[in-house]
């Protein structure tokens, strides 16, 4: 399951000033004047000009600059809400709320910046920036969603609205502005509202320490291998690793890095078992290894000031504050979903864990199926029942050709069109970084950019998500959308192509989907743009499915060697394959969302973090063959911020919705490229953005609420009975 970076910040500042979402952090008001002066000299507060209606500098960003920009910033949103706050006419629609959608673009510029500095080019000099900034960023949220008279004066409009209703599109603004300061503090009383705010800065800290070991371990734990260790490797991997080894000064050796495109290949085919534990091991002991890396008391702190924090505003515990305005509404109804899902899945397992002993016993390797040994006996199972060679397929899975098939879904279902925009006409933060404009086909009207960043490297944090650094609104006036994808593909030795296994590219279809989320919006407000978390990834986990289909398969699954299309009786066995492994996959992802949600559902005060997760697992009886998906003291997903706490659940509640959609596909006549289905999916499910509500979006999408059958026959497990 991969990740949607949460920095939308940087296109509706709104959110950072009364969301709670980023760690905001104050500036010493005395110093405003001197701040704007040197405004005009400091690159990350400048408007961004030149083509496309501008576009970041990312080529002249630097970390020294990043100190003061953030104070500009602070020091100037927080005038412009103190103006909003101090207005002596009555509170408006107009005067308020609109007012705080134009607020914060100085502050959000420098955001931009700050979220590539932290997320795809890290360095230890901006660490400590971060760590500096962190709890001064805090305190500037907090001046914000705790400022009494805007509060005033957002309720006042609020509490009118509901006996005046304005647009649609206004209502929803206000509302979600209301629920976001009453959830965050805004009614407590002022001792309170000192302790939230406190709680807030200490979690800042906390939450940026934590992201920053994971990063650390990744970095510091390599694995070098000598060519007599290369048994059972594809040649691809072997070239890749023998490239980042002589970048690392190894020439000779071959690298295995701690970041999960690297581990999963090398478990998956290395012959070699002692060199698999020692990988695996690296891996899931990211921020547990006792060292000043380590997490564990990170954890233990960060629950222990939810906990509290919640307290205040009458809460039993964190994931019921969270879930209040999700579409699961409670923990309870999120735990149902998991729970009718969680018993068909290790009983899977069981049935996979039997098969892969079976094939180790006999070829004689006198081993008992270990954590580390699942994905490649899985391999050897694959090959066995479905006569199905993961490499093989792999032969035919081009990034540059995947690319083409992300190109080719957007223009049948969206009318998009991508095309490479002109060397070096915009910025970008790293070579590897390549920029398409994207347009109406029919029209030729400018909707965007798309930058991908696709390979990993040393800064780089490890996964794959999607962000933008400017979103659309028409406002004040229309803003065209800065939309980005970061993978971490294994950059290739030179002259040899890029390949991905099947799941990498699903993973990359998936993160395309969040970035035609974006380039699809068609709302009027900034704050509109935001999402419901377990709503969110539904869109990106059904632009999934479209890898699979006829017309992507025949037409950019071609041998990177010979450019033969992917033979029709290996797709066969694809499709046949389809739910093999589903055991593995859904219990590694669920034992993370379970333990999430235990975790913010149990009071905190003495939970021992490896004792708790340990223990937890055994009472869900988890197989033993398998650890899960982020084991605590890496789960950057639930302790390196707040976006998916007590809310990673929310990638299954997407997938019941996602599967239940899919089926409108292949009811339809035109199947996956229906026209009046896809209309239908922009309409409702893409363009509205959070201006629906989730629920009621679907509904006009689909015509009833989503059912969990669909999900269930997906995975092959048995359908629960009425």
């Amino acid at each position: 399951m991969s990740s949607i970076l949460q920095s939308s910040i940087t296109t509706t500042l709104k959110t950072v000033s009364i969301c709670a979402l980023f760690l905001m952090g104050s500036c010493d008001k005395a110093k405003n004047t001197d701040l704007k002066e040197s405004d005009t000299s400091n690159i990350l507060l400048k408007e961004w000009t030149g083509p496309y209606s501008g576009t970041p500098a990312f080529d002249k960003m630097q970390v020294s600059d990043v100190k003061e920009a953030m104070e500009i910033g602070m020091a100037l949103n927080l005038e412009e809400i103190d103006a909003i706050a101090n207005n002596s006419e009555a509170p408006t629609f107009e005067n308020t709320i609109e007012a705080m959608e134009r607020a914060g673009s100085d502050l959000g510029r420098v955001f931009t910046y700050y979220g590539i500095l932290g997320s795809n080019v890290s360095s230890p000099e901006f660490r400590e920036v971060q760590r500096e900034l962190a709890p001064k960023l805090s305190e500037f949220n907090s001046k914000i969603s705790q400022n009494k008279k805007l509060f005033e004066r957002i309720k006042a409009v609020y509490e009118s609205s509901l006996e005046n209703p304005l647009d649609e599109d206004q209502q929803r603004v206000v509302q979600l502005t209301y629920e976001s300061f009453a959830m965050n503090g805004a009614e407590l009383n002022e001792e309170d509202k000192a302790r939230y705010a406190a709680i807030n800065k200490e979690l800042s800290t906390l939450h940026t320490n934590f992201s920053n070991n994971i990063l650390a371990d990744e970095e510091n734990y390599v694995v070098y291998l000598t060519k007599d260790q290369l048994s059972g490797l594809p040649e691809s991997y072997i070239s890749a690793a023998a490239k980042i080894a002589t970048d690392k000064g190894q020439e000779g050796k071959y690298a295995v890095t701690n970041t999960r495109s690297s581990m999963d290949p090398f478990l998956t085919y290395s012959d070699e078992r002692a060199l698999r534990e020692k990988v695996w091991n690296n891996y899931y002991s990211r921020g547990d290894n006792g060292d000043e890396y380590d997490n564990n008391e990170n954890i233990a702190k960060i629950l222990k000031l939810r906990h509290e924090r919640v307290g205040l505003l009458g809460y039993d515990n964190y994931a019921s504050w969270r879930l209040q305005n999700r579409m699961a509404k409670t923990p309870e109804n999120a735990m149902e979903l998991m729970n009718n899902v969680w018993p068909a899945a290790i009983a899977r397992v069981k049935e996979e864990v039997a098969d892969m002993q079976a094939v180790a016993d006999a070829n004689g390797d006198n081993i008992t199926i270990e954590p580390w040994d699942y994905r490649y006996y899985a391999e050897k199972v694959r090959k066995s029942k479905y006569n199905l060679d993961s490499d093989e397929v792999k032969q035919y899975l081009q990034l540059d050709k995947l690319t083409q098939a992300l190109f080719y879904t957007a223009e049948r279902l969206f009318n998009f069109d991508f095309k490479p925009v002109p060397e070096g006409s915009v910025p970008v933060f790293h070579e590897d970084v390549n920029v398409w404009e994207v347009t109406d086909k029919t029209s030729g009207e400018h909707i965007g950019l798309w930058y991908l960043d696709p390979f990993a490297r040393t800064g780089k944090r490890s996964g794959a998500w999607a962000t933008t650094y400017r979103s659309h609104t028409t406002f004040d006036g229309k803003e065209t959308v800065l939309s980005s994808n970061n993978s971490n593909f294994i950059k290739p030795a030179p002259g040899e192509a890029v390949l991905v296994s099947w799941n990498d590219a699903e993973t990359f279809f998936h993160e395309f989907g969040h970035a035609l989320h974006f380039l699809s919006s068609n709302v009027k407000y900034p704050t509109l743009n935001g999402g419901v978390r377990d709503y969110t990834e539904f869109q990106s986990q059904l632009l999934e499915r479209w890898l699979s289909t006829d017309e992507v398969i025949n037409q950019f699954l071609v041998h990177h060697k010979t450019g033969e299309v992917i033979p029709q009786e290996l797709v066969a066995k694809i499709k046949k394959a389809a739910t093999f492994n589903q055991g593995f996959a859904t219990t590694e992802y669920l034992a993370s969302a379970l333990i999430d949600m235990k975790y913010h559902t149990t009071d905190p005060e003495n939970i021992d973090p490896d004792t708790f997760e340990r223990e937890t697992l055994a009472s869900l009886n988890m197989p033993k063959e398998i650890v899960m998906r982020h084991r605590s003291p890496h789960f950057g997903h639930v302790f390196s911020g707040e976006g998916y706490s007590a809310a990673y659940y929310g990638y299954m509640w997407a997938d019941v919705l996602t599967s239940d959609a899919s089926e409108a596909f292949k009811e339809a006549p035109g199947g996956f490229y229906d026209e009046e289905v896809a209309a239908k999916l922009v309409k409702y499910l893409f363009a509205p953005r959070n201006s629906l509500d989730p629920a009621e979006a679907y509904r006009k999408f689909r015509g009833r609420d989503a059912k969990i059958d669909a999900i269930m026959r997906d995975r092959g497990f048995p359908v629960p009975s009425e």
